[in-house]
Order: C-alpha cells, then sequence, then structure tokens
C-alpha cells in the first residue's frame, strides 16, 4: 500500500513539475488557468491537451501545449522545422472558423520551453478513445478508457468530418491533407471537429472552378513530425506526387475503416522503405478482398470501398458523401439539427421541440445529455421558446442520476424558476414537482423550488392555483415538514378564504383533505379544522368539502379527534351544516352518518372510560375496607353510593332497581394523565395506611373501679344535643332518595369507656356505638339493642322518631337519682323539651314527619355486640318509610323498663 502511494505521489509531483517547467513561463497562463492532463491529439498525439478556465469570465478552455523537451533528440534545424510545422498548423487553424473544426479561443503563444494556445473545452481525440496512448497522463483516465463509441456517435461524427471536409474543398479550396483520428477531436458536447492543419495545401487558382493542389515530394529523411501519417494518405500522394480534394476522401475512408476495426488503418506502412509499401499496397487496393470491410456496416460498406478506391475520380466527394442513406438514420439527423438551429426561426425550432420526446429515448445517455442538452439549455434565453424546449430538459432529467442532475441540469434551470411569463413554464414545473423535488438539493428546493409553488398559489390565474391546488397532494410527501407546516399550508387556506372562485375553494379544501395524512394530529386539530368554521360560503360543493374533512380526520388512524373537541366543537358545527337548505337528500344522509358515527365513537369512548373509573372506585372500596382507619375515602365511598341511591335503577355506578348490575368487563382503554396521577397517589395512599398499625380499641373497665365522682348528666346532655340540633341544622334538606342498601363498616369488638369511665347515651335512643379512634366515645356491653348497627363519621342520630306517636313530653323521672345532695334536685321533666299539642319542634321538622325507625341490620345472628347503622341522611328507609311504629311513645322512645335498669346497671 505504501509502495502505491509512493508511486501516486511521485507521479503528480513529476507531472506538477512538467506542467510547471513546460506552461507556467508561456504568456497563455497570464489569462488562463491551466489545470490536469486530460488526453493528446495533433500530428503523432505531440499535443498535450489540459483542461483551462479563462480567469476574466471563468470560462471553460482547453490547453494545448506542446513541449519542446519532446524533440531534444533531433538537430537544431530539425527542432525548427518541426516547430515550424507546427506553428503553421495551429495559424491556419485560428484563421478557419466554421463548426466542424476546432474553435481557437486563444492564439499560439510560444515560450523558451513550449508552444501554447487555447480552444473550446475538448474531451479527447478520436486516437485516445481509439486506443492510442501516446502522450496520455498516468494512469489513464478512466473516463478514456471507458469510452464506447455508439453506433449513432460514429454516423454522426463521420458526418460532421464529410461537412468539415465539404467546407474545405468547396469553400476555402484547401485539401486537408493529414486526415487522421489524431487530428479529429471530441469537444465536451461529442461533437467531431477538424484539427492539424500542419500539411494542408491551398489552391493555386482559388478563383478558377477547378482548384489545383501543388503537393511536396515526400522525404523520408525528415523527422516523423514533419511529415503526415503515411497509414492514411492516398496512394497517388506517394506515388504519384499528386493530391487533389480525392485524396482527403481516400483518408476519410481508412478513417472510417478504422473507427469499425478498433483504430485499425487498412494497411500497415513501413515508414523505412515507404514506396515499396504503398506499392504493394496499390495491388491489394486493386484486388480488395471484400473480408477486408466485413466490420464496416453493410449499409456503407459500398461507400467505403468506392472511398478507397486506386482511382480518384470513382471516390464521391465531401458533399456526396454528406447525402448518402447510412447518415439519414434518425439519431444522426436530430442531432445535425441541433447543430443547425440557429439557422431556424421559432416556428421551426417550436415544430421540432415538439417532436423531440418521441426521439430522446432512442438516443443514448452519453450522447442526450453531453449533446443535446447543453442544445437545449441554450434556448432558455429566449422567453418564447421555454414552454417547448423545458419539457425536454426536464425528460432528459428523469434519466440522469443525481449527482448529473445537479451538474448539469440545475444550474440552467435555476434562472427559470423565476420566470413567470409566459405562464405555461408554471405549469410544466408544476407537472414535474416530483421530479424536482427528488434529485434538487434540500437549500436549492427551499431557494428555488418552493417558492415557485408559493407564487402558483397567489397567481390572479384561477387556471394555476386550480392546477397547483390538484398537483400538491401528489408531490407532498417529499415536502419537509416545516415548509409544509409554516408556508405551503397557510398559503393553501388563504387561497381558499380570499378567492371569489367556487373551483379554487373546493379544490383547496379536497387538497387540505388529500395531505392530511401528512400532518401532525394536533396541528389538524388545532390549525386545520378550526379553519373549516371560517369558510364563509355554504355552496353544497364546500359543504361536502368540510365534511370530508372531518371525515378523514375522524377515521384516520394516526389522527382521529378526541371526545372533546367531538362534544364541543366538531358535532355542533356539523349539525349546524347538515340542515342547511342547500344540500339535496343524499348530501344529509352522509352529514348524518359521519355525525352518527361521532356520536357512537364518542359514547363509546365516554363511556368505557366512567367503566374503567368505576371499576377503580370498586378496588378503591375494597382497599378502604382493609384500612378501617382510613376516614377520607370512607367519605367519597358513602358520597358515591348516596348518589347511586338517589339515581336509583340508573345510577351512575350501573345499579339496577338497588342491586348491581351483572355487566360484563369494560373495554379497556386508557386513561388521561390526569386520571393516571390521580390514581397513582390514591394508591400511594393507600399503601401508607395499610402499612400502619391498626388502632387498638379501649380496654373497659369494670364497674367495681367506676370513679366515685357522679358525672353532672343533665349538661353533657344538653351539650350533646347542642352539638348535634347545630350538626342537624348545617346539613340541608336533602331530597328523598330511594330505597337502598346502608353503609356498613366494621364493628369494634369491645365498648370504649367514656372519659369518667361510664358509658356514654345521648338520651333519646339506645346507647349509640361511635367508630372506635374517632369520638372516644365508649360503648354499650353486650346486650339486645334497638340499633344493632353503628354510625359512620358521618352519621348523625336518628331523630325523626321524636315527631311520631303523640306530642307528649319524655319522662325522665327515673334519672332524678342520679344527682348529688349537694346539688340542687332538678326534676328532668323539667327539662325536656315542652310539646305543644299539634304542633312539632321546628329543629325536628326539617328532618321531615312520618319517619320510622331504623331497620335493624345485624352482623350475623349475633344478639348483642355491635352491628352497623346507616346514615339516617345517607339512609333511604329513613326517608321512605311508612308512619311510626306503633312501639313508640309520644317522645319516640320505646317503653320498656329495661331503661331505668340499663341506668343502673351503668351507674351503680
Amino acid at each position: 500500500m505504501e509502495s502505491m502511494l509512493n508511486k501516486l505521489k511521485s507521479t503528480v509531483t513529476k507531472v506538477t513539475a512538467d506542467l510547471t517547467s513546460s506552461v507556467m513561463g508561456n504568456p497563455v497562463t497570464r489569462e488562463f488557468e491551466v489545470g490536469r492532463h486530460i488526453a493528446s491529439g495533433g500530428p503523432g498525439t505531440c499535443w498535450r491537451i489540459y483542461d483551462g478556465i479563462k480567469k476574466s469570465t471563468k470560462q471553460e478552455v482547453a490547453v494545448f501545449v506542446f513541449e519542446k523537451r519532446m524533440i531534444d533528440k533531433y538537430q537544431k534545424f530539425e527542432k525548427d522545422q518541426i516547430v515550424d510545422s507546427l506553428k503553421r498548423g495551429v495559424q491556419q487553424l485560428t484563421r478557419l472558423r466554421h463548426p466542424r473544426l476546432l474553435t481557437v479561443q486563444h492564439p499560439l503563444e510560444e515560450s523558451r520551453d513550449c508552444l501554447a494556445f487555447c480552444t473550446e473545452p475538448v474531451f479527447a481525440s478520436l486516437a485516445n478513445v481509439l486506443g492510442q496512448c501516446e502522450n496520455l497522463p498516468y494512469p489513464l483516465p478512466s473516463e478514456i478508457k471507458d469510452y464506447k463509441l455508439y453506433d449513432v456517435e460514429m454516423k454522426y461524427g463521420l458526418l460532421q468530418i464529410s461537412e468539415g471536409l465539404s467546407f474545405l474543398h468547396s469553400g476555402v479550396k484547401m485539401v486537408h491533407g493529414n486526415l487522421c483520428p489524431e487530428n479529429i477531436i471530441l469537444n465536451k458536447s461529442g461533437s467531431w471537429k477538424i484539427m492539424g492543419f500542419d500539411f494542408s495545401i491551398s489552391s493555386t487558382n482559388p478563383s478558377d472552378a477547378e482548384p489545383k493542389y501543388t503537393c511536396k515530394e515526400w522525404e523520408p529523411n525528415l523527422p516523423p513530425l514533419c511529415l503526415p501519417n503515411p497509414e492514411y494518405l492516398a496512394p497517388e500522394y506517394i506515388l504519384s506526387v499528386s493530391c487533389d480534394s480525392a485524396s482527403d476522401m481516400y483518408s476519410l475512408g481508412v478513417v472510417m475503416h478504422a473507427i469499425f476495426n478498433e483504430g485499425k488503418p487498412v494497411f500497415k506502412v513501413n515508414k523505412h522503405d515507404i514506396f515499396k509499401s504503398f506499392s504493394r499496397q496499390l495491388d491489394q487496393l486493386t484486388t480488395m478482398n471484400p473480408a477486408l470491410l466485413n466490420k464496416i456496416p453493410e449499409e456503407v460498406r459500398a461507400h467505403a470501398k468506392m472511398l478507397l478506391s486506386v482511382t480518384p475520380n470513382v471516390r464521391p466527394d465531401a458533399d456526396q458523401m454528406t447525402k448518402i442513406p447510412f447518415f439519414d438514420d434518425v439519431g444522426a439527423t436530430t442531432l445535425q439539427y441541433f447543430d443547425s438551429l440557429f439557422q431556424r426561426d421559432n416556428l421551426q425550432k417550436s415544430q421540432f421541440y415538439k417532436g423531440l420526446p418521441k426521439v430522446l429515448p432512442k438516443l443514448p445517455k452519453r450522447v442526450v445529455i453531453y449533446r443535446v442538452l447543453p442544445a437545449l439549455t441554450s434556448e432558455f434565453v429566449n422567453p418564447d421558446m421555454v414552454p417547448f424546449v423545458l419539457p425536454n430538459v426536464l425528460l432528459i432529467a428523469e434519466e440522469c442520476t443525481k449527482e448529473e442532475y445537479v451538474r448539469l441540469v440545475l444550474p440552467d434551470l435555476t434562472p427559470v424558476f423565476k420566470q413567470q411569463e409566459p405562464v405555461q413554464i408554471l405549469l410544466i414545473f408544476l407537472q414535474k414537482m416530483d421530479l424536482l423535488l427528488t434529485k434538487t438539493p434540500a437549500d436549492d428546493i427551499k431557494n428555488s423550488v418552493l417558492p415557485m409553488v408559493y407564487r402558483a398559489l397567489e397567481a390572479p390565474s384561477v387556471q394555476i392555483q386550480e392546477l397547483c391546488l390538484n398537483i400538491i397532494p401528489t408531490f407532498a410527501n417529499l415536502i419537509d415538514y416545516p415548509s409544509m407546516k409554516n408556508a405551503l399550508i397557510p398559503r393553501v387556506k388563504s387561497a381558499c378564504l380570499k378567492t371569489s372562485s367556487l373551483a379554487v375553494r373546493v379544490n383547496s379544501l379536497v387538497c387540505l383533505g388529500k395531505i392530511l395524512e401528512y400532518l401532525d394530529k394536533w396541528f389538524v386539530i388545532d390549525e386545520i379544522l378550526p379553519f373549516l368554521q371560517q369558510i364563509p360560503s355554504r355552496e353544497p360543493a364546500v359543504l361536502m368539502g368540510i365534511l370530508g374533512i372531518y371525515k378523514c380526520t375522524f377515521s384516520h388512524k394516526k389522527l382521529g379527534i378526541p371526545k372533546e373537541h367531538l362534544a364541543t366543537k366538531i358535532l355542533p358545527h356539523l349539525v349546524s351544516l347538515s340542515i342547511d337548505n342547500n344540500l339535496n337528500l343524499n348530501q344529509f344522509n352522509s352529514f348524518m352518518v359521519v355525525i352518527r358515527d361521532m356520536l357512537s365513537r364518542m359514547e363509546t369512548e365516554h363511556k368505557t372510560k366512567l367503566e374503567q373509573l368505576h371499576l377503580m372506585q370498586e378496588q378503591h372500596k375494597t382497599i378502604n375496607i382493609s384500612n378501617p382507619g382510613n376516614q377520607s375515602e370512607e367519605v367519597k365511598n358513602s358520597s358515591g353510593n348516596q348518589i347511586d341511591d338517589i339515581f336509583g335503577s340508573t345510577g351512575v355506578n350501573g345499579k339496577e332497581n338497588g342491586s348491581a348490575s351483572t355487566s360484563s368487563q369494560p373495554n379497556r382503554m386508557s386513561l388521561t394523565l390526569e386520571e393516571k396521577q390521580r390514581l397513582a397517589k390514591e394508591q400511594e395512599q393507600a399503601a401508607k395506611l395499610r402499612s400502619q398499625q391498626p388502632l387498638a380499641p379501649q380496654a373497659i373497665k369494670s364497674a367495681s373501679t367506676t370513679n366515685t365522682k357522679t358525672k353532672d348528666l343533665t349538661s353533657s346532655l344538653l351539650n350533646n344535643m347542642t352539638s348535634l340540633n347545630s350538626l342537624a341544622l348545617a346539613n340541608s334538606p336533602r331530597p328523598a332518595p330511594v330505597q337502598g342498601s346502608t353503609i356498613s363498616a366494621f364493628p369494634s369488638p369491645n365498648p370504649v369507656m367514656g372519659p369518667m369511665g361510664v358509658q356514654v347515651s345521648n338520651g333519646f335512643n339506645q346507647p349509640m356505638g361511635f367508630q372506635t379512634g374517632v369520638m372516644g366515645m365508649g360503648m354499650r356491653p353486650s346486650g339486645p339493642s334497638l340499633y344493632s348497627g353503628m354510625a359512620t363519621t358521618t352519621s348523625t342520630p336518628n331523630f325523626g322518631a321524636l315527631n311520631q306517636g303523640t306530642n307528649k313530653a319524655p319522662d325522665m323521672s327515673a334519672l332524678d337519682s342520679l344527682f348529688t345532695p349537694s346539688q340542687p334536685k332538678v326534676v328532668l321533666n323539667q327539662m325536656g323539651p315542652k310539646a305543644t299539642p299539634g304542633t312539632n319542634t321546628p329543629w325536628l321538622n326539617q328532618f321531615g314527619s312520618a319517619q320510622n325507625t331504623q331497620t335493624q341490620i345485624g352482623m350475623g345472628s349475633m344478639p348483642s355486640g355491635f352491628g352497623v347503622q346507616a346514615n339516617p341522611f345517607f339512609s333511604p328507609q329513613n326517608f321512605s318509610q311508612p308512619a311510626a311504629a306503633s312501639s313508640l311513645n309520644q317522645s319516640g322512645i320505646k317503653h320498656s323498663a329495661s331503661t331505668n335498669n340499663d341506668l343502673k346497671d351503668l351507674f351503680g
């Protein structure tokens, strides 16, 4: 690897050194920058060809350099002869101007080390293409090594050489004298050009009709560069020292043979015995073997044989050769027409360009790119011809690689992007927009291509706007998202709102509907859907376009519309549009189908969400049962059950007729972020509650250890009554719920004692049990009780029974014995409420009348202990039972002898 790099380095260094030493002192370098060595040509391929650029105009050129050190082996007078011959040839070429002759851009300049002149850009000589590698760079350029001539190139090349000879013979009255592959140059576009006029012979009587040419005798002792190539010379040049225009035609026949035979001439010539070789060649030409021309195409084989005839008069002249059927090929004719375009008017050009798309596929790609394309792009300076030329240029661009497109096509297209007249230019570009967006670099798309689309959307012509809107969906996937979001969509919306053309408005909506799939969901929801409500017109086509966008967004898997937008924005708008008087029956039915689909999905999604929330509530209810100390969760559950009881059979939790519905498992559906956050917090709180130690109830003190100090029961009773009264007044009257179940809680196994070691009673009902750890009040020892339940933290004692029956004052004489002697004795009957017959106490009226006692809900079959007492405000039984039971007296307290006994047991 290292040796290869060293070899490459030495080669580059050697070439650079040679170039510096040979060219840098030449005056040509003052105006031209000399580049790399690309080819060789001229007599004996002695001229090295470099690519170059003119410094002032940056125009591409070819620099021909002859290094004098190549002839150091000759004597001085021989060197002078060689230099004079080369200078004469270049000077003659500089004076001649014709499309078939190599064009000189800068005349010959001589320095101490070299000769140099500049021409039009050159690819290589025909000799290089046919495999002659003398004086070529090393390593051999791949573009020359792999170059193969196509049939159309051979045909048209020979036609071009024939036209060049026709110009020399008929126009200039000159014989080239050394026509051979070394003196045929292929320029950058593939045209064949003639050079090497070192041995040209001008007519001695140019004004006469029959020119006469004077030929020099062959001098074998001269250096080879001072003599023409003998393998391409006519026999009469050597044998009879005569020549005319037919001599060049013989040379053309040999060139034709070489082209179809890999660069080999008809005969090999011994340069040391030239006369003997030509004598033998003359005999062979007289009796020509047909196999000699086997590789030449059959349609031109007869003409080639005539060109190689030993008799000059038999050879066709140059003008006759240009008219043979061999050159009537469609490809050759097309290329010939391009070379004569400057002679045609616009009408002839337009007719030719219209038929060109049918011919281009028949031509080789290299010919199209390097030969046809430059001729087409040169017409861009004529605005009237651009609509005819542009389709052909874009057709060629489709066959180019991206690199070729950027290098060869895009620089000429960029100025055309900005042309607004004639209008057909914009239409053609819009039709080929997918090609432009695919092969044009991103920066050029942003700076040149998309601005053209924007101009089309804002054009005053309705036709252009319609075409642009119809074409945009075909290349929408090739537009980058920021350009579509910030530039294209706003212009489409503006065109829809500002236009007075119904067709443009409808096409705008259709365009938006087709490119929805390339947009972001929230961009559509925030920008596209609100825009639909701004459209002022109510034509049926517009309404159906609006419906189509709603339907596409609603049904698209990537997009979709959230149920909140459906409920608050979309459906109200659609419903209002659906009853427009301009709609027919089918259009109205289309609206209703979409509306029903939206309603159905909205119902399904929301119902699924509620079912999931209900499922989570049930799960949390189970968690809360296992954590009886969680007061806040019990309140939530109690509230939920209250709402269920209020709404009865159609409760929000899915209960029917007081019993839970046996609905199937709700559909799985993703929750919102807020619901997930709330669920996470609830799970975290439940985990904390599970990790806490359960609160143990206080132990019951025996009756023997009861404090001897008697409690002031009257003050305690009044305080309790006052607090309960305020609690009842704070709760506003609630509607009577449908009968349902009550809320249960786990009972405590042991009663809890009051602060003085006695059990607490409210004075109206049997001793009440409050949840352990919440109120700190004791429970009655085991025994039968009216309420076999326990109140929740939000429960209030049932006062509904107090206004049942008669209004007789309660008998409280049994409590008189509780007062100590040191205190004045007050009869409890004096403290009780004085009931007026026929009237109810105001603080009792708010709970309604004719309420029954609580239904006893036992815990299993236990005769004593703790049950569950429901909240009287939430229990449907407290609001829906019939008249009071007869077992209650006027004050709502059951007549039983056990009351006094219980008090005696309680206070000793």
